[in-house]
């Protein structure tokens, strides 16, 4: 296979990687035969695939839309993927325009394509790191030069901890990133729920994500409440991304079927 000139010589482009799959369902351009395929496997499995990637990412936009217009003025997206249309930088600055956004992952291809697109744009930084080591990130000069951490500021950890075993401790890695925020910040959160779905279903999501850079590990609602311990859930709570606070026009039928469940919680004074 030849390598894009976007592919930096440091990532393995005949494994699939689960953020080139995410970009795939979205619609983008910056994957690999291997992660269409990888992508088409999972979509034969559980054809509403793509339509889950996009509920997670509408209620991604949705919230930053609504804390930009509560006040917000800096977000960290941690484990941001690939950038796509109406990423975080672009709904918050439509919102506010001096908003600051800093974004962080794992994944060579979406750092690096990240920076190439946020070129010139001073409100903005890109770094790699990985929620496993949140020392690591808030304290990472770039992201410190960019964000005050004695000001709230709304993290986003979206599509990101199914991805992260238990021996990792999850909600413990979730704590020490809010361990450095000031009073008044925000957790955005989801991530795919086990509930709803058949046992089958189940097992061919573990068979096609075994060929990836990440096995996947789906929770259950009770699982993921305590990743929002410290901070105060915001209403609807812990939900199908569909039904947090949709728009008008937004279709809520079978919000179940979307698998992810996400929320927003509000660190106390």
């Amino acid at each position: 296979m030849q390598r894009p000139e976007w592919a930096p010589e440091s990532i393995d482009i005949e494994r699939p990687s689960v953020a080139r799959m995410y970009d795939y369902y979205l619609g983008g351009s910056h994957n690999f035969a291997v992660d269409r395929a990888a992508a088409q496997a999972m979509i034969a499995a559980v054809p509403e695939a793509p339509l889950m990637a996009q509920a997670n990412r509408a209620f991604m936009r949705r919230a930053v839309r609504y804390l930009a217009s509560r006040g917000v003025r800096q977000f960290l997206d941690i484990g941001s993927g690939i950038p796509t249309v109406g990423n975080v930088h672009e709904i918050a600055q439509q919102e506010v325009p001096d908003a600051r956004v800093a974004y962080v992952d794992t994944d060579p291809v979406a750092v690096a394509h990240a920076r190439e697109i946020l070129a010139g744009n001073e409100q903005t930084v890109v770094i790699q790191a990985d929620l496993r080591t949140p020392e690591a990130i808030v304290n990472a000069p770039e992201i410190r030069a960019l964000l005050d951490f004695t000001q709230p500021m709304a993290v986003l950890i979206v599509a990101v901890t199914h991805f992260i075993p238990d021996e990792d401790d999850p909600a413990g890695l979730i704590a020490r990133v809010r361990g450095a925020l000031a009073p008044g910040s925000y957790l955005v959160l989801s991530q795919a729920s086990d509930e709803g779905r058949t046992e089958e279903e189940a097992f061919e999501t573990l068979v096609v994500y075994r060929q990836t850079d990440n096995l996947l590990r789906a929770r259950s609602r009770k699982a993921l409440l305590p990743y929002f311990g410290g901070f105060t859930l915001l209403e609807p709570g812990l939900v199908w991304v569909p039904l947090w606070r949709p728009d008008p026009t937004d279709n809520i039928e079978d919000a179940d079927r979307v698998v992810f469940m996400g929320g927003v919680g509000r660190l106390g004074d």
